[in-house]
């Protein structure tokens, strides 16, 4: 190999690395969650009742309730479950897998929203509980994405690619749904099942593979 082979590919690899750098994402993991409707907000905390907000979420508009409930199952229960706002047309329970099997209920892989079909689950605020017809469901790994970061990576609203996660344990994930939207922000969004399977923590970037 000349001297010039040799600086060719020296420029190809810092190409690479700038390209890579400038199309990576953070990786975020989602633990189990609950979003409520108005019916549900008034029956477990009064008509009425406004959730408190506490913090906000990396994706706009969306934050971290004070209020917490419990989630139950046939099998087993989780306390102390996070609520997000603002409120939804129709409640959903996000959960992972793992959660799945301690409630005794199987529930689907789901795009948030995508709820026909699924199984109910019960929630409640001390003694008081609601009994929801439908909405449990194990979220889909996904990809919140800005237009202009879209057109970055060359991706399309629901497009399916392949994402290596850059943790301890460097991982690439299957079957990651991409959501575009000017309202999102870009964020990778995987659930705690997923997290510590590639060994993430915060800050942690994942990308694209083509």
């Amino acid at each position: 190999m000349n001297t010039l082979d040799s600086i060719n590919e020296i420029v190809e690899e810092v190409i690479k690395r700038i390209q890579l750098q400038n199309h990576t994402f953070e990786v975020e993991a989602s633990g189990r969650h609950v979003h409520l409707s108005r019916r549900e907000i008034d029956h477990l905390f009064g008509p009425g009742y406004q959730l408190t907000k506490v913090k906000d979420l990396s994706q706009p508009g969306q934050y971290v309730c004070k209020e917490r409930i419990t989630v139950a199952g046939p099998k087993g229960l989780f306390q102390n479950v996070v609520i997000l706002g603002p409120e939804r047309k129709e409640a959903q329970v996000e959960v992972s897998m793992t959660d799945t099997r301690i409630l005794g209920i199987n529930a689907p892989v789901r795009e948030s929203g995508k709820i026909e079909g699924t199984p109910g689950v019960t929630l409640m605020n001390g003694a008081t509980t609601v009994s929801l017809d439908r909405g449990l469901i194990v979220a889909k790994r996904h990809i919140h994405m800005t237009p202009e970061d879209a057109l970055a990576n060359n991706v399309t609203n629901g497009q399916i690619v392949q994402v290596k996660v850059l943790g301890t344990r460097p991982l690439i994930f299957d079957d990651v749904v991409i959501r575009v939207s000017p309202h999102f922000a870009t964020y990778m969004h995987i659930d705690y099942d997923e997290a510590n399977a590639c060994g993430l923590s915060k800050g942690v970037l994942g990308y694209i593979i083509k």
